[in-house]
């Protein structure tokens, strides 16, 4: 006789233990979320997420190399959840054409900002100072989970306004119009499009998206409320002046009569 395992079985139970492996880190990362939402950065610690858990501090170790790591792995989560979302936007546009599906996927974004007001905190404010990595890990660090995340995040919008120009080229400043030091910046960043454009492209949509995402971030954070109680008209106000810069205000009278 011999007490070696047969092979299928053997298999079955790695296969298992792979599966309890699996819920059991995506129930880490799903504490972790709701510790950093319910108490900020300044409550998250281990321990406090093993607890919830009926887990040691330790025992988080076997799953995650570092509290660091937990954070960086929560914060890719939330960027695909976001994603996901906003290329949901994107495909469900009618007409499905690039200009339709830019103005969906800025309207995604802010009802995405507005549903999770403290994960949008955690990826884009002070919500997540000490926790979430820096920001030049974030955006630097290939090997960073987050970073991969977010570089997707940004690949959606990218990929959209590269689309919108080479279908119908919108007014760009010449290269020679920006200034040197701007211009440097703006070409490093340029070499991340999936495709050639001129500078003055991502120039315009700097602006655009500074226009967007700023408002956006305004209004979660509470800082429009001086002025208005309700940013819903405002922001489409700002999105149809931006529809005007990539000179596709057309397909937004043509959404908005829809």
């Amino acid at each position: 006789m011999t007490d070696a395992m047969p092979a299928e079985v053997a298999g079955e139970s790695v296969s298992r233990r792979d599966r309890l492996r699996a819920d059991t880190v995506r129930e880490i990362k799903d504490t972790a979320r709701r510790v950093l939402v319910e108490h900020g950065g300044e409550g998250f610690a281990l321990r406090a997420i093993a607890r919830e858990m009926g887990m040691t501090a330790p025992a988080l170790y076997r799953y995650f190399d570092s509290r660091e790591d937990l954070v960086e792995h929560v914060v890719a989560d939330l960027y695909g959840e976001l994603v996901a979302h906003l290329v949901a936007a994107r495909d469900d546009a009618d007409p499905a054409i690039p200009a339709v599906q830019l103005l969906a996927c800025s309207r995604a974004f802010r009802r995405w900002a507005i549903g999770h007001p403290q994960e949008f905190g955690l990826l884009f404010g002070s919500a997540g100072g000490g926790v979430v990595p820096s920001s030049d890990r974030l955006h630097n660090d290939p090997d960073s989970p987050a970073h991969a995340a977010a570089h997707r995040f940004g690949e959606v919008f990218a990929t959209l306004v590269a689309q919108v120009f080479l279908e119908r080229p919108f007014p760009v400043p010449a290269e020679d119009e920006i200034d040197p030091a701007l211009a440097e910046q703006l070409r490093t960043w340029l070499s991340e499009f999936p495709v050639e454009l001129p500078l003055g492209v991502v120039r315009v949509f700097l602006s655009c998206w500074v226009r967007l995402y700023g408002l956006v971030a305004m209004e979660i954070f509470g800082h429009l409320k001086f002025a208005l109680d309700d940013a819903a008209a405002f922001f489409e106000a700002e999105l149809r002046s931006v529809a005007e810069l990539l000179a596709i205000a057309d397909a937004y009278e043509l959404v908005r009569r829809a």
